[in-house]
């Protein structure tokens, strides 16, 4: 197993196996295991990695890359529309003026763990109420409407969730040296 940004080999993982090689997730439907697994391994890598970045490693652009900071506010406000998308709602005023301030930097790491675990915990949930016969229900995306179905939601909101815990783990690599 490869060391990780903060220099360990899977601590807080069952013997590093990661979430997708442990089996199914409880009460979540097997086609959307997936989806559920890449949630969890998010939820777990941003908790070894974030409680060990100084406020000034949170919030620095290496070669004007994005902050590690705003990797985690993008993919959980990325996730919490995502799941707004799946129910079949509308997204709030206050959801679209918390987009608008993503790229602003200031929280502390412990205040961003909160709101990944509160975020990942939610998303799960709509994971787990999601039953096989609405998988291919028509969700509307977005301002411009775009086609999708709820299946198609919930894997991009796996995807797309792991995609920047993964650039955040990254980022925080470079920072280190």
């Amino acid at each position: 197993m490869r060391p990780n940004a903060t220099g360990d080999r899977g601590a807080g993982r069952e013997a590093g196996i990661e979430t997708w090689l442990r089996g199914p997730v409880p009460g979540v439907d097997r086609s959307l295991q997936p989806a559920a697994h890449a949630l969890l391994q998010a939820r777990e890598d941003l908790t070894r990695v974030v409680p060990t970045l100084t406020d000034a490693e949170l919030w620095k652009r290496p070669g004007g890359a994005a902050p590690p900071g705003f990797h985690v506010k993008h993919a959980m406000g990325s996730l919490d529309r995502l799941m707004t998308y799946a129910r079949g709602e509308e997204l709030s005023p206050e959801q679209r003026a918390a987009y608008e301030r993503e790229r602003e930097p200031g929280e502390a790491a412990s205040a961003l763990l909160t709101l990944a675990q509160r975020t990942i915990d939610a998303a799960l949930e709509v994971v787990k109420k999601t039953g096989p016969e609405e998988l291919f229900e028509a969700r509307a995306i977005g301002r411009a409407r775009l086609p999708s179905t709820v299946l198609g939601v919930l894997v991009h909101a796996g995807e797309h969730t792991a995609r920047h815990v993964g650039q955040l783990i990254t980022t925080v690599m470079v920072i280190r040296g």
